[in-house]
C-alpha cells in the first residue's frame, strides 16, 4: 500500500494539515504597531469561501500525496495557487472595518506555508515534465503577467503590505532602481575586468595561482566587514583627489557598496573563464590552428564559444548573488531594497521587511531561471560545434 503514496507528495500534504488545521491564515493589528491576533482560514474569510478554499487545498494535498498524472498534480498546484491569491485578498477586505485606515491585515504563517507547499508540488512538476529552456522562460513570463495583474486589479490593496507600498511608492521605485544599478552595474564592471583577466589567468599559469588566491581571500570577507574596510579609504579618496566627490566616490554611500560588489564578483567570473577556456578540446584548438587561424582568431571563434556556458554559469552565480548582497547595501546609505528590510527590524513592522524582502527573492528567482536556460541554450549551441 505504501507504493502508492509520493514521498514528497506526504510532506506536502502534512504541511497543508498543519496549514489549515493548526497555523494561523492571517494576522490581523488595529493598527502597524500593536501585536497582532491570530485568525485561522475559516475565521478570515467569508463562510463559503473560507470552506472553498478548505476543500481545494485538501484536494490538492491529496492529489500531491497521491501517485497521480503529472498534468493533474501540475492543475492541482496551480488551482491551490491561484485560489490562495485571490482569497488572501479577500480576506484582507473581509477582516478590515470599512472606513478604517489603521487597521492592519497580513498573511500569516500558515497561509506561506500552504504557498510553499504547493510551489515546491508545482516546481516538482515542473522538473519532471523537462521543459524547455524557451518554456521555462515564458512560464516564467505568464507567473510574472498574472502576478501583475493581480496587483493592478487591486484586489490586494487590503493587504498590510500594499498599504506600506501605497505610503512609500515613489521611494520604493527609486530604491529598486538603485538596487538594479547595484547588482547589474557591479555585475557589468566585473565581466568587463573579469573576463580579460580569466583569459590572462589560463594564458599563464604563474598568474593564475596568485590571482584566484587573492579573490578567494575577498570571497571569504563577510559583506557587512568588506563594507566597513571600504567607508575609510574611499573616504580618503573623497577629500584628497580633486573630483572624486562629484563623481559620487565617498566613505559611505553607493560607492562602496559598489565597489565591495564588484570584488565579490570577480572569483566567480575569473574562476569560471579560467575553467571554461581549460575545458576547451585540444582537438577543437588543434583545427583551428591547421586551418591557419591565429591565436586572436582561436579564442574568439572557437575557445570563448565553447567556454560561454560555463563563464555564464559564473555570470548566473554572480547575479544571484549580488541581487541578495545589494540588500545589505542599506546599511552604508547604499540604498536599494535593504531601506525597507532595515527600517522594518527597527520599526518592528514586519510588513515593512517584507515589502523589501519579497522583490529581492522574487528577483533572484527570476534571474536564475533566465540564466539557468541561457546556459542551456548556449551548451545545446556547443553540442553542434564541431571539434
Amino acid at each position: 500500500m505504501g507504493t502508492r503514496f509520493d514521498k514528497l507528495g506526504a510532506v506536502i500534504a502534512a504541511i497543508a494539515a498543519y496549514a489549515c488545521l493548526v497555523a494561523p491564515f492571517t494576522t490581523f493589528r488595529a493598527n502597524r504597531i500593536v501585536p497582532g491576533e491570530a485568525r485561522s482560514m475559516l475565521e478570515s474569510l467569508p463562510l463559503t469561501a473560507g470552506w472553498t478554499l478548505m476543500a481545494i487545498v485538501t484536494a490538492a494535498a491529496l492529489i500531491a500525496l497521491l501517485r497521480t498524472p503529472l498534468m493533474l498534480r501540475l492543475g492541482a498546484s496551480l488551482t491551490a495557487l491561484v485560489a490562495l491569491a485571490v482569497l488572501i485578498g479577500v480576506a484582507g477586505s473581509f477582516l478590515t472595518p470599512q472606513d478604517n485606515t489603521y487597521a492592519r491585515v497580513s498573511p500569516a504563517h500558515g497561509f506561506w506555508l500552504l504557498v510553499f507547499a504547493f510551489t515546491l508540488l508545482l516546481a516538482d512538476v515542473l522538473t519532471r515534465l523537462a521543459l524547455s529552456p524557451w518554456a521555462r522562460m515564458l512560464t516564467l513570463a505568464g507567473a510574472a503577467t498574472c502576478f501583475g495583474l493581480l496587483l493592478a486589479s487591486g484586489s490586494w490593496d487590503s493587504l498590510s503590505i500594499l498599504r506600506e507600498y501605497a505610503s512609500r511608492a515613489d521611494s520604493f521605485r527609486t530604491e529598486g532602481a538603485r538596487h538594479l544599478t547595484l547588482a547589474l552595474g557591479s555585475l557589468a564592471a566585473a565581466v568587463i575586468v573579469g573576463l580579460p583577466l580569466g583569459i590572462l589567468c589560463h594564458r599563464v599559469d604563474a598568474l593564475q595561482a596568485s590571482v584566484l588566491n587573492v579573490l578567494n581571500i575577498i570571497q571569504t570577507i563577510p559583506s557587512i566587514a568588506l563594507f566597513g574596510l571600504l567607508i575609510a579609504p574611499l573616504g580618503w579618496i573623497a577629500v584628497h583627489v580633486p573630483g572624486a566627490a562629484a563623481l559620487g566616490i565617498r566613505g559611505i554611500g553607493t560607492a562602496p557598496a559598489f565597489l565591495a560588489l564588484f570584488l565579490y564578483s570577480l572569483l566567480p567570473v575569473v574562476a569560471n573563464t579560467v575553467v571554461g577556456l581549460a575545458g576547451v578540446p585540444r582537438a577543437a584548438n588543434d583545427a583551428a590552428r591547421g586551418m591557419g587561424m591565429t591565436g586572436r582568431q582561436r579564442l574568439f571563434r572557437v575557445e570563448l564559444p565553447l567556454a560561454l556556458p560555463v563563464i555564464l554559469t559564473g555570470i548566473r552565480i554572480v547575479l544571484v548573488q549580488n541581487i541578495g548582497l545589494a540588500t545589505i547595501a542599506a546599511l552604508i546609505g547604499g540604498g536599494g531594497f535593504g531601506v525597507f528590510v532595515f527600517q522594518g527590524i527597527g520599526q518592528m513592522a514586519m510588513d515593512l521587511v517584507l515589502l523589501g524582502a519579497l522583490p529581492t527573492v522574487a528577483l533572484a528567482f527570476a534571474a536564475a531561471i533566465v540564466l539557468d536556460a541561457i546556459v542551456e541554450l548556449t551548451s545545446i549551441r556547443k553540442s553542434g560545434v564541431p571539434s
